[in-house]
């Protein structure tokens, strides 16, 4: 069983149908990219992954357990957004050090350049 599974997903806005029937799987540790055109509906899929936007059809599934209706703090799930959403006077390993320090994660076990911002 894949650790994302995204089943015929759908979005719509409206009369607009931004993502239709959208299906993919994801090993755990696997790297993928989405690439596609603008307004093709890559980014509304993460946000639905995410919990940001409600799938008009379809299912997530993470680690086995579906989570199509669970609100985005009950994922587990992080995301960077294209218009960053990243602190200006932090570096890019205390950006992402600041996630997993709130996310309550051990120093230990933080990438060592991520690490440092714990203090």
């Amino acid at each position: 069983m894949s650790y994302l599974e995204i089943q015929r997903l759908e979005k719509s806005f409206g009369a607009n149908r931004v993502v239709k029937d959208f299906n993919l799987s994801i090993e755990k540790g696997e790297f993928i990219s989405l690439l596609g055109p603008s307004g093709c509906g890559k980014t509304t899929v993460l946000r639905m992954v995410a919990g940001f936007e409600t799938p008009s059809g379809g299912a997530i599934a993470i680690d086995g357990q579906d989570v199509t209706t669970l609100r985005p703090n009950q994922r587990n799930i992080g995301m960077v957004f294209q218009s960053y959403a990243l602190f200006p006077n932090l570096t890019v390993a205390q950006n992402v050090g600041f996630g997993l320090k709130v996310a309550g994660k051990p120093r230990a076990e933080a990438p060592p350049p991520c690490a440092r911002c714990w203090s």
